[in-house]
């Protein structure tokens, strides 16, 4: 089928490039865009308490905030505000609602935010709106409120600060665009540069880039098209993950094709027959390794947390793209430019020495049980790290500490308990569509100050009609932390159901509570999706292999891949840095990055040392030719790709720094150690039984000597 595909690809390179681009003009002009969500709470299932209460403040509080800032004031002299100081907050709040923005709901104080020991007064500032402008509404207000600020409170010897999740967002809008400018701009020229340095060609090193960017525009017409058939959507994040996917898995299969087609030009073929060659060859490694990439990603369909679920169709639409174009539009192209594309080097022509890539293929095929026992131990070593993983929700603590909003968080907390910002929000809700008594509402308020972590009680607000009452608790320690999120769901909800007023039912609602949910829907989720992956993946492995045993134990070692890189990122960052914990996406992070990408190597490998057993080599041999022949191709690929993740770390913003380092780690033991060391060692190991109940190994039979043809040769009795 390949060498089929090969040949009417490159003998007819213009018509196949025409082509492509008609489709991918109509596609990307053509096709509706996908809708983004941003919030995610509203990915969660209805089933879950967090929703329940979503829903029931939707009802009952209509003009409920959608977000919220806050100023916080205190003296400049560090001494307990006066009463005149409170009377000049109480104006200055009075004087901001006269001219308040659009978006803003209320500039709300009074004697109850003033904190017990005087050190500051708390100003309120629900604001109302989801979509992105109304988000840059409410940056041009927090940017407002700070310029009126000083007017307002001049000449009294007091300071404010705006802090809160719209402040947050204003002050580190900057960090975030500036990281994603450093990585964009780091990526692009690492990418040239890696391959610059492999080929010494100017055009083989940008060729990739545009052919893969055109791609993503194709693959994203394709993706929004799909959406609206089957009716999903997306988050904030998938156009960058897609974005990330397709320079990974661009690069590698752009690099397995590059590299066989410069090994057939050494041997003596011309450029259509060396790439038909290279097609041919590689043609099984990639389609075999972009049909389990997908195949991993649409596992995420399983999902019930609807973010992993709408990535899943998106996602594997993107690898198919990828994968067409790899086996199309790349040879087309290559195929026209010839040898063109390696000027103005002249490498191409040499045989290289292969010193370091025929050491280890020689040090693996004659110590393969030392190789696959050393790199086996390095990695479950490193997996044991991911027993102590922790969640981490607390996306500002992440962020430069330096801002106003944060200072104005420090200066909060000199007074209220942490979770002043992001209070537990219960809803109390009539049973019998009568109104809420006030008696029932004061003793539940009253018994809530002694519930597991409470710290204060806000006063209740009745909604709409009194069937329904919102009670705020504020938590004593950080609202998103670990701690409070593991409280909120194993002690704070029971205990407000158990405390919960005669003919109402509680639901618990807020930031900490939606965390909760996430946390219990991650796990769920994480113990579905990585045994069924692990299935469908050993499948098509055994269609690719022929082999029953060869796709175990590679899928065991993929498997123990991704548990190393946790467990990497954990001693790292939880034990050497001493943080709360890892960002909560980093398990589907490494699943989407290193589980799924991973796999690419491996499969690489597997079908060069099935390969070098088809020329007759005995599998030691064998093992030693294909690290040699294959290693450059794949530490070429993890390279680029450990790289391009590991300019993350660039970023001033500690979540962009853990992934950038957790994936680059894993594709580097996918490249370095697994596909280098641990599979290759296996299989030398298992010999012959690797590849039972098939015969993937067997040598090809040996073209027939004309010699042994010749009528002399043919015994008399068959003779004509």
């Amino acid at each position: 089928m390949f060498a089929r595909l090969a040949r009417f690809v490159v003998r007819h390179p213009w018509w196949t490039i025409v082509a492509w681009l008609v489709a991918a003009v109509l596609i990307i002009a053509f096709s509706p865009k996908l809708t983004t969500e941003s919030d995610q709470g509203d990915f969660l299932p209805s089933k879950y308490e967090s929703v329940q209460a979503m829903k029931v403040a939707e009802q009952a509080f209509p003009q409920q905030e959608d977000t919220s800032s806050l100023i916080v004031v205190k003296r400049s002299d560090g001494q307990p505000l006066t009463a005149q100081d409170t009377a000049k907050v109480n104006a200055a709040a009075k004087s901001l609602n006269a001219h308040k923005p659009p978006t803003v709901l209320n500039f709300a104080t009074g004697a109850q935010a003033v904190a017990p020991n005087k050190a500051v007064q708390v100003i309120m500032v629900p604001m109302k709106g989801t979509s992105q402008a109304d988000s840059e509404k409410q940056g041009d207000a927090v940017k407002q409120i700070r310029k009126d600020l000083p007017t307002l409170l001049k000449d009294g010897g007091l300071e404010a600060k705006v802090g809160g999740d719209v402040a947050g967002f204003v002050d580190n809008e900057d960090s975030f665009n500036k990281s994603f400018e450093i990585v964009g701009i780091a990526t692009f020229v690492l990418i040239i540069g890696l391959i610059l340095l492999i080929f010494r060609a100017p055009l083989a090193a940008v060729l990739p880039i545009i052919v893969i960017m055109v791609t993503m525009q194709v693959a994203m017409g394709l993706i929004g098209a799909a959406s609206k058939v089957f009716g999903f959507s997306g988050d904030d994040s998938l156009s960058t993950i897609i974005l990330i996917v397709l320079f990974g898995i661009g690069a590698d299969y752009y690099l397995f094709l590059m590299f066989r087609f410069r090994e057939r030009l050494r041997a003596g073929d011309d450029k259509k027959t060396a790439m038909i060659t290279a097609v041919e060859r590689v043609g099984e490694v990639i389609s075999s390794a972009a049909a389990a990439i997908a195949v991993t990603f649409l596992v995420l369909l399983l999902a019930t947390f609807g973010v992993f679920s709408a990535w899943g169709p998106a996602l594997a639409i993107s690898v198919v793209t990828m994968g067409i174009t790899s086996l199309t539009l790349f040879p087309a192209l290559v195929s026209l430019l010839g040898t063109a594309v390696f000027w103005p080097s002249k490498a191409w022509k040499k045989q290289p020495k292969e010193r370091i890539s025929g050491a280890i293929g020689r040090g693996v095929g004659r110590r393969p049980v030392v190789a696959a026992l050393a790199s086996g131990l390095v990695m479950i070593v490193l997996a044991l790290g991911a027993l102590g993983f922790k969640a981490d929700y607390d996306f500002a603590a992440g962020f430069p500490q330096d801002t106003e909003s944060a200072q104005a968080t420090k200066d909060m907390e000199k007074g209220f308990p942490p979770g002043l910002t992001t209070p537990v929000q219960v809803f109390l809700k009539s049973e019998n569509g009568r109104p809420i008594g006030k008696a029932q509402i004061a003793e539940f308020s009253q018994k809530a100050k002694d519930a597991p972590g409470v710290g204060r009680v806000q006063p209740a607000v009745p909604g709409k009609d009194g069937t329904v009452v919102r009670v705020d608790l504020v938590l004593k320690t950080n609202p998103v932390s670990n701690e409070s999120i593991s409280l909120v769901k194993d002690k704070l909800s029971p205990a407000v159901h158990q405390i919960e007023p005669s003919g109402t039912r509680a639901y618990v609602g807020g930031q900490t509570a939606v965390f909760a949910d996430i946390n219990a829907v991650n796990n769920r989720d994480l113990s579905v999706i990585l045994p069924v992956a692990a299935v469908l993946i050993a499948v098509i492995l055994a269609l690719l292999l022929r082999s029953l045993i060869a796709p175990l134990y590679l899928v065991i070692a993929v498997l123990l891949g991704f548990a190393s890189t946790l467990g990497s990122a954990v001693y790292v960052f939880q034990y050497g840095q001493g943080e709360a914990g890892v960002i909560f996406q980093l398990p589907i992070i490494l699943y989407l990055f290193v589980l799924a990408i991973g796999t690419d190597y491996n499969i690489l490998m597997t079908a060069r040392l099935r390969e070098e057993a088809k020329e007759g080599h005995d599998p030691k041999k064998a093992a030693a030719l294909a690290v040699q022949h294959g290693g450059p191709t794949v530490a070429a690929a993890g390279l680029i790709l450990a790289g391009t993740f590991s300019v993350m770390m660039l970023a001033p913003v500690s979540m962009l720094k853990q992934m950038g380092f957790s994936v680059a780690i894993g594709i580097a033991l996918s490249a370095f150690v697994m596909s280098t060391f641990l599979v290759p060692g296996l299989t030398a190991m298992l010999g012959h039984r690797a590849w039972w109940p098939g015969h993937g190994d067997e040598p090809k039979k040996k073209p027939v000597h004309p010699a042994d043809t010749r009528e002399d040769f043919i015994p008399s009795g068959y003779r004509g």
